[in-house]
């Protein structure tokens, strides 16, 4: 049987909660940034250190596993107003 990767709910939470501090997208939201400007950040060294970068890289690797609608519910439920 294949393992299930195991997420950190509060890491889930925090992508669709947390903003881009910086950047041309500064004010997304960390689910909403463009597939394209993750892989910039690969392409040009690696996510930055900190909450920041481990929120970046696990929105890479959902979006590069098609889960994505993995934060649909949270969406709904945690989106600020």
């Amino acid at each position: 049987m294949e393992d299930i990767p195991q997420w950190n709910p509060e890491i889930l939470n925090d992508l669709v909660r947390e903003r881009m501090p910086f950047g041309k997208y500064k004010g997304y939201l960390i689910c909403d940034l463009p597939d394209f400007y993750l892989e910039y950040f690969l392409r040009k060294g690696g996510f930055p250190k900190g909450k920041l970068g481990q929120w970046m890289s696990t929105m890479y690797e959902i979006k590069l596993n098609g889960l994505e609608y993995l934060l649909l519910p949270l969406k709904k439920m945690l989106r600020p107003k």
